[in-house]
Protein backbone atom coordinates (compact mmCIF):
# COMPACT_ATOMS: atom_id res chain seq x y z
CA UNK A 1 0.00 0.00 0.00
CA UNK A 2 1.64 3.33 -0.92
CA UNK A 3 1.44 6.40 1.48
CA UNK A 4 -1.37 8.37 -0.65
CA UNK A 5 -3.69 5.10 -0.10
CA UNK A 6 -2.84 4.77 3.81
CA UNK A 7 -3.60 8.97 3.97
CA UNK A 8 -6.58 8.21 1.90
CA UNK A 9 -8.05 5.87 4.78
CA UNK A 10 -6.90 7.57 7.47
CA UNK A 11 -8.75 10.76 6.19
CA UNK A 12 -11.95 8.86 6.27
CA UNK A 13 -11.01 7.34 9.74
CA UNK A 14 -10.15 10.40 11.80
CA UNK A 15 -13.37 11.90 13.28
CA UNK A 16 -15.27 8.44 13.55
CA UNK A 17 -15.31 8.16 17.03
CA UNK A 18 -15.80 12.21 17.78
CA UNK A 19 -19.04 12.03 15.36
CA UNK A 20 -20.28 8.57 16.47
CA UNK A 21 -20.99 10.20 19.95
CA UNK A 22 -21.41 13.84 18.84
CA UNK A 23 -23.79 12.98 16.62
CA UNK A 24 -25.75 10.24 17.72
CA UNK A 25 -29.04 11.30 15.43
CA UNK A 26 -26.78 11.90 12.59
CA UNK A 27 -26.04 9.66 9.70
CA UNK A 28 -22.48 8.61 10.20
CA UNK A 29 -20.54 9.29 7.15
CA UNK A 30 -18.90 12.00 4.53
CA UNK A 31 -20.69 15.15 2.56
CA UNK A 32 -19.40 16.32 -0.86
CA UNK A 33 -20.14 19.15 -2.69
CA UNK A 34 -19.16 21.70 -4.86
CA UNK A 35 -19.90 25.59 -4.22
CA UNK A 36 -20.08 28.07 -7.09
CA UNK A 37 -18.47 31.19 -7.62
CA UNK A 38 -18.55 31.83 -11.11
CA UNK A 39 -15.36 30.57 -12.09
CA UNK A 40 -13.05 27.99 -10.48
CA UNK A 41 -13.61 26.15 -7.02
CA UNK A 42 -13.05 23.50 -4.99
CA UNK A 43 -15.17 20.20 -4.72
CA UNK A 44 -14.86 19.80 -0.35
CA UNK A 45 -15.26 16.38 1.20
CA UNK A 46 -16.62 17.37 4.89
CA UNK A 47 -17.04 14.94 7.88
CA UNK A 48 -19.95 15.42 10.42
CA UNK A 49 -17.84 17.94 12.35
CA UNK A 50 -17.84 20.03 9.50
CA UNK A 51 -14.22 20.09 8.63
CA UNK A 52 -12.80 19.45 5.66
CA UNK A 53 -11.08 16.60 5.38
CA UNK A 54 -10.65 16.33 1.67
CA UNK A 55 -10.67 18.39 -1.67
CA UNK A 56 -10.32 18.87 -5.14
CA UNK A 57 -8.71 22.29 -6.89
CA UNK A 58 -10.91 23.12 -10.37
CA UNK A 59 -10.01 25.63 -13.08
CA UNK A 60 -13.99 25.38 -13.67
CA UNK A 61 -17.29 25.94 -11.96
CA UNK A 62 -19.73 23.11 -11.58
CA UNK A 63 -22.82 22.65 -13.65
CA UNK A 64 -24.15 20.50 -10.68
CA UNK A 65 -22.73 18.12 -7.97
CA UNK A 66 -19.50 15.98 -7.96
CA UNK A 67 -19.81 12.47 -7.31
CA UNK A 68 -17.80 10.30 -5.16
CA UNK A 69 -16.86 6.84 -6.48
CA UNK A 70 -15.60 3.69 -4.58
CA UNK A 71 -12.22 4.00 -5.89
CA UNK A 72 -11.87 7.39 -4.04
CA UNK A 73 -12.09 9.51 -7.78
CA UNK A 74 -14.37 11.58 -8.43
CA UNK A 75 -16.81 12.17 -11.43
CA UNK A 76 -16.80 16.36 -11.96
CA UNK A 77 -19.41 18.30 -14.23
CA UNK A 78 -18.08 21.31 -15.31
CA UNK A 79 -18.83 24.68 -17.20
CA UNK A 80 -16.84 24.92 -20.36
CA UNK A 81 -15.33 28.17 -21.49
CA UNK A 82 -17.29 28.74 -24.14
CA UNK A 83 -20.51 26.48 -24.57
CA UNK A 84 -22.27 26.04 -27.87
CA UNK A 85 -25.50 26.98 -26.57
CA UNK A 86 -26.19 28.74 -23.34
CA UNK A 87 -28.45 28.67 -20.10
CA UNK A 88 -28.90 28.07 -16.91
CA UNK A 89 -26.96 24.93 -15.68
CA UNK A 90 -24.90 24.94 -18.28
CA UNK A 91 -21.93 22.63 -18.63
CA UNK A 92 -20.34 20.47 -21.35
CA UNK A 93 -17.75 19.11 -19.17
CA UNK A 94 -17.03 15.77 -17.70
CA UNK A 95 -14.24 14.82 -15.72
CA UNK A 96 -13.16 11.56 -13.44
CA UNK A 97 -10.91 12.69 -10.56
CA UNK A 98 -8.25 10.94 -9.07
CA UNK A 99 -7.98 11.41 -4.97
CA UNK A 100 -4.88 13.29 -5.63
CA UNK A 101 -6.53 15.54 -8.77
CA UNK A 102 -5.32 13.98 -11.51
CA UNK A 103 -7.72 14.17 -14.46
CA UNK A 104 -7.93 10.06 -15.11
CA UNK A 105 -10.36 11.12 -18.41
CA UNK A 106 -12.02 14.39 -19.69
CA UNK A 107 -15.06 14.70 -22.14
CA UNK A 108 -16.44 18.20 -23.67
CA UNK A 109 -20.05 17.56 -25.04
CA UNK A 110 -20.78 20.98 -26.59
CA UNK A 111 -21.16 21.64 -30.03
CA UNK A 112 -23.73 22.26 -32.51
CA UNK A 113 -26.02 19.55 -31.89
CA UNK A 114 -25.57 18.82 -28.10
CA UNK A 115 -24.98 20.51 -24.92
CA UNK A 116 -24.36 19.37 -21.52
CA UNK A 117 -25.87 21.18 -19.02
CA UNK A 118 -27.30 20.21 -15.17
CA UNK A 119 -26.80 16.94 -13.77
CA UNK A 120 -25.26 13.21 -15.17
CA UNK A 121 -25.53 9.94 -13.16
CA UNK A 122 -23.02 7.17 -13.34
CA UNK A 123 -23.98 3.60 -13.57
CA UNK A 124 -23.17 0.89 -11.95
CA UNK A 125 -20.87 -0.33 -14.78
CA UNK A 126 -19.38 2.34 -15.30
CA UNK A 127 -20.91 4.44 -17.86
CA UNK A 128 -22.07 7.79 -17.39
CA UNK A 129 -25.87 9.27 -18.52
CA UNK A 130 -25.43 12.87 -19.06
CA UNK A 131 -28.37 15.46 -19.61
CA UNK A 132 -28.13 17.39 -22.74
CA UNK A 133 -29.50 20.36 -24.76
CA UNK A 134 -30.47 18.76 -28.35
CA UNK A 135 -30.20 21.68 -30.93
CA UNK A 136 -33.02 21.86 -33.58
CA UNK A 137 -34.12 24.48 -36.00
CA UNK A 138 -37.69 26.39 -35.60
CA UNK A 139 -38.84 24.63 -39.27
CA UNK A 140 -38.04 21.39 -37.77
CA UNK A 141 -40.22 22.17 -34.82
CA UNK A 142 -43.04 23.49 -37.08
CA UNK A 143 -42.85 20.54 -39.06
CA UNK A 144 -44.30 18.53 -36.39
CA UNK A 145 -46.54 21.11 -34.84
CA UNK A 146 -45.04 23.36 -32.86
CA UNK A 147 -46.87 26.64 -33.14
CA UNK A 148 -44.66 29.53 -31.55
CA UNK A 149 -40.32 30.09 -31.65
CA UNK A 150 -40.45 33.24 -30.17
CA UNK A 151 -36.77 33.97 -29.56
CA UNK A 152 -33.79 35.79 -31.05
CA UNK A 153 -31.93 32.72 -32.39
CA UNK A 154 -35.29 30.56 -33.83
CA UNK A 155 -33.94 27.73 -32.33
CA UNK A 156 -35.61 24.63 -29.95
CA UNK A 157 -33.55 23.23 -27.78
CA UNK A 158 -35.48 19.57 -26.32
CA UNK A 159 -33.84 17.53 -24.12
CA UNK A 160 -31.70 14.03 -24.90
CA UNK A 161 -30.41 11.60 -22.62
CA UNK A 162 -26.52 9.96 -23.71
CA UNK A 163 -25.09 7.34 -22.03
CA UNK A 164 -21.05 7.51 -22.25
CA UNK A 165 -19.11 4.56 -22.07
CA UNK A 166 -16.16 6.58 -20.86
CA UNK A 167 -13.66 3.58 -21.43
CA UNK A 168 -14.07 3.72 -25.45
CA UNK A 169 -15.43 7.82 -25.57
CA UNK A 170 -18.61 6.34 -27.25
CA UNK A 171 -22.15 7.22 -26.73
CA UNK A 172 -24.23 3.46 -26.19
CA UNK A 173 -27.75 4.11 -25.92
CA UNK A 174 -29.55 7.48 -26.21
CA UNK A 175 -32.81 8.97 -26.07
CA UNK A 176 -34.27 12.16 -27.49
CA UNK A 177 -37.95 13.53 -26.60
CA UNK A 178 -38.39 14.78 -29.91
CA UNK A 179 -39.31 10.80 -30.32
CA UNK A 180 -42.11 11.55 -28.47
CA UNK A 181 -43.90 14.27 -29.15
CA UNK A 182 -47.75 14.82 -29.85
CA UNK A 183 -49.57 17.95 -31.07
CA UNK A 184 -53.36 18.80 -31.61
CA UNK A 185 -53.04 21.66 -34.21
CA UNK A 186 -52.18 19.46 -37.52
CA UNK A 187 -54.21 16.89 -38.26
CA UNK A 188 -51.80 16.31 -41.04
CA UNK A 189 -49.18 15.21 -39.49
CA UNK A 190 -48.35 11.82 -38.17
CA UNK A 191 -48.11 12.90 -34.35
CA UNK A 192 -51.29 14.36 -33.88
CA UNK A 193 -53.86 13.20 -31.12
CA UNK A 194 -55.67 14.11 -28.47
CA UNK A 195 -53.05 15.44 -25.77
CA UNK A 196 -54.99 14.02 -22.61
CA UNK A 197 -55.29 9.88 -24.34
CA UNK A 198 -51.79 10.01 -24.68
CA UNK A 199 -50.17 10.81 -21.31
CA UNK A 200 -47.27 8.76 -22.39
CA UNK A 201 -45.86 11.76 -24.92
CA UNK A 202 -45.28 15.37 -24.23
CA UNK A 203 -47.24 18.36 -25.66
CA UNK A 204 -44.89 19.83 -28.32
CA UNK A 205 -47.22 23.43 -27.98
CA UNK A 206 -46.97 23.30 -23.80
CA UNK A 207 -44.43 26.10 -22.66
CA UNK A 208 -42.27 28.86 -24.15
CA UNK A 209 -39.32 28.52 -25.77
CA UNK A 210 -36.53 30.54 -24.25
CA UNK A 211 -37.19 33.82 -24.16
CA UNK A 212 -36.86 37.28 -26.15
CA UNK A 213 -34.34 38.83 -24.31
CA UNK A 214 -31.02 36.01 -24.71
CA UNK A 215 -29.70 33.84 -26.85
CA UNK A 216 -31.74 30.81 -25.71
CA UNK A 217 -34.15 28.54 -26.52
CA UNK A 218 -34.48 26.15 -23.80
CA UNK A 219 -37.90 24.11 -23.70
CA UNK A 220 -38.10 22.17 -20.71
CA UNK A 221 -35.01 23.02 -18.72
CA UNK A 222 -34.05 19.21 -17.28
CA UNK A 223 -32.38 19.60 -14.15
CA UNK A 224 -31.93 16.42 -12.15
CA UNK A 225 -31.36 13.00 -13.34
CA UNK A 226 -31.34 9.62 -11.46
CA UNK A 227 -30.91 5.74 -12.31
CA UNK A 228 -32.56 3.00 -10.49
CA UNK A 229 -30.70 -0.73 -10.84
CA UNK A 230 -33.49 -2.81 -9.97
CA UNK A 231 -36.28 -1.32 -12.51
CA UNK A 232 -33.62 -0.43 -14.91
CA UNK A 233 -35.02 2.94 -15.22
CA UNK A 234 -34.43 6.32 -15.37
CA UNK A 235 -36.14 9.47 -13.61
CA UNK A 236 -36.04 13.42 -14.78
CA UNK A 237 -36.86 16.66 -13.63
CA UNK A 238 -38.12 19.37 -15.79
CA UNK A 239 -38.27 22.84 -13.79
CA UNK A 240 -40.27 24.62 -16.66
CA UNK A 241 -42.83 21.79 -16.90
CA UNK A 242 -43.22 21.64 -13.14
CA UNK A 243 -43.22 17.71 -13.65
CA UNK A 244 -40.93 14.68 -13.25
CA UNK A 245 -40.85 11.70 -15.26
CA UNK A 246 -39.56 8.18 -15.76
CA UNK A 247 -38.08 6.03 -18.83
CA UNK A 248 -37.17 3.08 -19.42
CA UNK A 249 -33.40 2.10 -19.84
CA UNK A 250 -34.00 -1.34 -21.10
CA UNK A 251 -34.90 -0.31 -24.64
CA UNK A 252 -32.01 -0.93 -27.38
CA UNK A 253 -31.60 2.69 -29.88
CA UNK A 254 -34.19 1.75 -31.93
CA UNK A 255 -36.73 0.95 -29.07
CA UNK A 256 -35.82 4.38 -27.00
CA UNK A 257 -36.94 6.08 -30.61
CA UNK A 258 -39.73 4.51 -30.47
CA UNK A 259 -43.34 3.42 -28.42
CA UNK A 260 -42.70 -0.36 -27.97
CA UNK A 261 -40.34 -2.90 -26.88
CA UNK A 262 -37.81 -2.74 -23.13
CA UNK A 263 -39.19 -4.14 -20.20
CA UNK A 264 -42.31 -2.00 -20.13
CA UNK A 265 -42.87 -2.76 -23.39
CA UNK A 266 -43.97 0.88 -24.07
CA UNK A 267 -40.38 1.74 -25.84
CA UNK A 268 -38.98 5.44 -24.61
CA UNK A 269 -42.52 6.91 -24.10
CA UNK A 270 -43.27 8.05 -20.73
CA UNK A 271 -43.97 5.24 -17.81
CA UNK A 272 -45.06 8.21 -16.10
CA UNK A 273 -44.89 11.53 -14.53
CA UNK A 274 -46.17 13.87 -11.98
CA UNK A 275 -46.50 17.41 -10.87
CA UNK A 276 -48.44 19.42 -13.23
CA UNK A 277 -51.05 17.16 -15.35
CA UNK A 278 -52.19 20.71 -16.98
CA UNK A 279 -49.24 19.70 -19.54
CA UNK A 280 -51.48 16.65 -20.68
CA UNK A 281 -54.67 18.28 -20.64
CA UNK A 282 -55.87 16.16 -17.37
CA UNK A 283 -55.71 18.89 -14.43
CA UNK A 284 -55.39 22.73 -14.34
CA UNK A 285 -53.26 25.42 -12.40
CA UNK A 286 -55.51 23.69 -8.91
CA UNK A 287 -54.13 20.43 -9.25
CA UNK A 288 -50.31 21.51 -9.93
CA UNK A 289 -48.26 20.08 -7.33
CA UNK A 290 -44.39 21.05 -8.00
CA UNK A 291 -43.13 24.49 -9.09
CA UNK A 292 -39.67 24.84 -10.35
CA UNK A 293 -38.45 21.57 -8.74
CA UNK A 294 -35.08 19.97 -8.50
CA UNK A 295 -33.39 16.99 -7.54
CA UNK A 296 -35.79 13.65 -8.31
CA UNK A 297 -34.36 10.41 -7.56
CA UNK A 298 -35.22 7.11 -6.09
CA UNK A 299 -35.34 6.23 -1.83
CA UNK A 300 -33.06 3.11 -2.59
CA UNK A 301 -34.30 -0.64 -1.74
CA UNK A 302 -33.58 -1.32 2.25
CA UNK A 303 -33.89 2.82 2.95
CA UNK A 304 -36.92 3.93 4.79
CA UNK A 305 -39.74 5.29 2.10
CA UNK A 306 -37.83 2.53 -0.34
CA UNK A 307 -39.27 2.87 -4.04
CA UNK A 308 -40.39 6.46 -3.48
CA UNK A 309 -39.00 9.45 -5.25
CA UNK A 310 -37.68 12.51 -3.50
CA UNK A 311 -38.11 15.81 -4.83
CA UNK A 312 -37.07 19.18 -3.97
CA UNK A 313 -39.54 21.40 -4.27
CA UNK A 314 -38.70 24.57 -5.09
CA UNK A 315 -41.92 26.40 -5.18
CA UNK A 316 -41.29 29.07 -7.07
CA UNK A 317 -44.25 30.43 -7.80
CA UNK A 318 -46.64 28.60 -4.93
CA UNK A 319 -50.02 30.15 -4.71
CA UNK A 320 -50.14 30.05 -1.40
CA UNK A 321 -46.39 32.01 -0.99
CA UNK A 322 -42.48 30.84 -2.15
CA UNK A 323 -41.22 28.11 0.35
CA UNK A 324 -38.69 25.32 -0.63
CA UNK A 325 -40.20 21.56 0.74
CA UNK A 326 -38.80 18.28 -0.03
CA UNK A 327 -41.54 16.27 -1.09
CA UNK A 328 -42.00 12.00 -1.08
CA UNK A 329 -44.05 10.95 -3.31
CA UNK A 330 -44.78 6.63 -3.96
CA UNK A 331 -46.07 6.00 -7.57
CA UNK A 332 -48.75 3.08 -7.66
CA UNK A 333 -48.08 0.64 -9.82
CA UNK A 334 -50.03 -2.87 -10.89
CA UNK A 335 -49.07 -6.59 -10.94
CA UNK A 336 -47.09 -6.42 -13.92
CA UNK A 337 -44.94 -3.73 -12.59
CA UNK A 338 -46.50 -0.85 -14.68
CA UNK A 339 -47.61 2.68 -13.19
CA UNK A 340 -50.99 3.23 -12.77
CA UNK A 341 -53.04 5.89 -14.49
CA UNK A 342 -56.79 5.84 -14.68
CA UNK A 343 -59.03 7.08 -17.87
CA UNK A 344 -59.16 10.85 -17.43
CA UNK A 345 -57.63 11.07 -14.45
CA UNK A 346 -53.72 11.93 -13.66
CA UNK A 347 -51.08 10.02 -12.70
CA UNK A 348 -51.18 9.72 -8.87
CA UNK A 349 -50.33 9.81 -5.98
CA UNK A 350 -53.11 12.57 -4.90
CA UNK A 351 -51.46 12.47 -1.33
CA UNK A 352 -47.46 13.08 -0.61
CA UNK A 353 -46.04 10.35 1.87
CA UNK A 354 -43.70 12.23 3.71
CA UNK A 355 -42.75 16.30 3.64
CA UNK A 356 -40.15 18.76 4.93
CA UNK A 357 -40.38 22.87 4.53
CA UNK A 358 -39.56 23.33 8.23
CA UNK A 359 -42.60 25.35 8.46
CA UNK A 360 -42.06 27.52 4.99
CA UNK A 361 -38.80 29.13 7.01
CA UNK A 362 -36.78 28.14 3.64
CA UNK A 363 -36.76 29.25 -0.37
CA UNK A 364 -34.49 28.49 -3.07
CA UNK A 365 -36.02 29.44 -6.58
CA UNK A 366 -33.24 27.47 -8.06
CA UNK A 367 -30.66 24.49 -7.72
CA UNK A 368 -31.06 22.04 -4.76
CA UNK A 369 -31.91 18.67 -4.10
CA UNK A 370 -32.77 15.75 -0.93
CA UNK A 371 -31.61 12.51 -0.59
CA UNK A 372 -32.58 9.81 2.10
CA UNK A 373 -30.35 7.97 3.73
CA UNK A 374 -30.12 4.42 4.84
CA UNK A 375 -30.84 5.47 8.68
CA UNK A 376 -34.16 7.20 7.36
CA UNK A 377 -32.24 10.94 7.57
CA UNK A 378 -33.09 13.22 4.75
CA UNK A 379 -30.04 15.62 3.00
CA UNK A 380 -31.20 18.51 1.90
CA UNK A 381 -29.44 21.01 0.14
CA UNK A 382 -30.74 24.83 0.38
CA UNK A 383 -28.46 25.99 -2.91
CA UNK A 384 -28.86 29.28 -2.35
CA UNK A 385 -28.59 29.74 1.42
CA UNK A 386 -25.49 27.75 0.97
CA UNK A 387 -27.00 25.35 3.31
CA UNK A 388 -27.13 21.72 3.46
CA UNK A 389 -29.20 20.28 6.53
CA UNK A 390 -30.23 16.56 7.80
CA UNK A 391 -33.56 16.13 8.86
CA UNK A 392 -34.67 13.40 10.70
CA UNK A 393 -38.26 11.35 9.53
CA UNK A 394 -40.06 13.41 12.47
CA UNK A 395 -38.50 16.60 10.95
CA UNK A 396 -36.18 17.70 13.12
CA UNK A 397 -32.88 19.08 11.53
CA UNK A 398 -30.75 17.07 13.20
CA UNK A 399 -27.17 18.31 11.40
CA UNK A 400 -27.20 21.86 10.00
CA UNK A 401 -24.40 23.27 7.82
CA UNK A 402 -23.64 26.66 6.10
CA UNK A 403 -20.98 27.21 4.08
CA UNK A 404 -19.47 31.27 5.23
CA UNK A 405 -18.16 32.64 2.17
CA UNK A 406 -18.73 34.19 -0.74
CA UNK A 407 -20.05 31.23 -3.00
CA UNK A 408 -23.21 32.13 -5.01
CA UNK A 409 -24.57 28.89 -4.12
CA UNK A 410 -24.36 24.89 -3.40
CA UNK A 411 -25.73 23.15 -6.34
CA UNK A 412 -26.51 19.75 -4.44
CA UNK A 413 -24.68 17.78 -1.84
CA UNK A 414 -24.57 14.40 -1.34
CA UNK A 415 -23.49 12.01 1.89
CA UNK A 416 -21.63 8.75 1.29
CA UNK A 417 -21.21 6.20 4.62
CA UNK A 418 -18.15 5.52 6.36
CA UNK A 419 -17.81 1.97 4.96
CA UNK A 420 -18.22 3.28 1.75
CA UNK A 421 -14.50 3.19 -0.08
CA UNK A 422 -13.59 0.02 -1.70
CA UNK A 423 -11.70 -2.05 1.12
CA UNK A 424 -12.05 0.44 3.48
CA UNK A 425 -10.72 -0.59 6.84
CA UNK A 426 -10.56 2.65 9.61
CA UNK A 427 -7.03 2.23 10.64
CA UNK A 428 -5.23 -0.82 9.33
CA UNK A 429 -1.87 1.10 8.65
CA UNK A 430 -0.17 -2.02 7.62
CA UNK A 431 -3.07 -3.06 5.08
CA UNK A 432 -3.71 -6.65 6.48
CA UNK A 433 -7.30 -6.54 7.25
CA UNK A 434 -7.17 -6.46 10.82
CA UNK A 435 -6.79 -3.29 13.18
CA UNK A 436 -4.57 -4.04 15.95
CA UNK A 437 -1.48 -3.74 18.13
CA UNK A 438 1.08 -3.63 14.71
CA UNK A 439 -1.23 -0.55 13.43
CA UNK A 440 -0.02 1.31 16.79
CA UNK A 441 3.44 -0.05 17.09
CA UNK A 442 3.38 1.68 13.24
CA UNK A 443 2.18 4.70 14.51
CA UNK A 444 4.59 5.16 17.31
CA UNK A 445 7.47 4.47 15.83
CA UNK A 446 7.20 7.41 13.26
CA UNK A 447 6.43 9.34 15.97
CA UNK A 448 9.68 8.62 17.97
CA UNK A 449 11.76 9.03 14.69
CA UNK A 450 10.22 12.17 14.27
CA UNK A 451 9.30 11.50 10.65
CA UNK A 452 6.18 13.21 9.91
CA UNK A 453 6.55 12.65 6.11
CA UNK A 454 3.63 9.69 6.04
CA UNK A 455 0.51 12.04 6.68
CA UNK A 456 -1.34 8.92 7.88
CA UNK A 457 -0.08 9.80 11.27
CA UNK A 458 -1.18 12.60 11.77
CA UNK A 459 -5.10 11.40 12.30
CA UNK A 460 -6.87 14.53 14.11
CA UNK A 461 -5.27 16.63 11.55
CA UNK A 462 -3.91 19.16 14.02
CA UNK A 463 -0.20 19.72 11.49
CA UNK A 464 1.42 17.00 14.53
CA UNK A 465 1.92 13.39 15.37
CA UNK A 466 1.48 12.68 18.94
CA UNK A 467 -0.36 11.25 21.68
CA UNK A 468 -3.60 12.36 20.36
CA UNK A 469 -3.21 10.19 17.52
CA UNK A 470 -2.30 7.46 18.98
CA UNK A 471 -5.40 7.69 21.33
CA UNK A 472 -7.32 7.57 18.39
CA UNK A 473 -5.85 4.50 16.96
CA UNK A 474 -6.32 2.99 20.10
CA UNK A 475 -10.05 3.95 20.42
CA UNK A 476 -10.52 2.93 16.71
CA UNK A 477 -9.30 -0.51 17.55
CA UNK A 478 -11.16 -0.97 20.33
CA UNK A 479 -14.95 0.21 19.15
CA UNK A 480 -13.96 -1.20 15.35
Amino acid sequence: MTIKQIYRKYIFAISFLLTFYLHGEVFEGYTIFTPYYGSGSTTHLINNDQNIVHAWMHDRGPASMPYLMQDSSIIYPYVVENPAMTGGGVGGGIQRLSWDGDVIWNYVISNATYQHHHDICPLPNGNILIIVWESKTAAEAYAIGREIIDNPINQMWPTAILELDPAIGEFVWEWHLWDHLIQDVDPSLSNYGVISEHPELMNINYGDVGNLFSANADWMHVNAIYYNVILDQIVISSREMNEVYIIDHSTTLEEAAGHSGGNSGKGGDFLYRWGNPEVYNRGGLEDRRLFGQHGVNWIEAGYPGEGSLIIFNNGAGRPEGEYSSVDVILPEVNESGNYVIFSDLPFGPEELSWTFSDNGSFFSHRQSGAYRMPNGNTLVTIAYDNRIIEVTLDGEIAWDYILNDDANAIPRAMKYGLDYLDNLILGDLNDDGNLNILDIVILVNLILSGDDSNPAGDLNQDGFQNILDVVILINLILYS
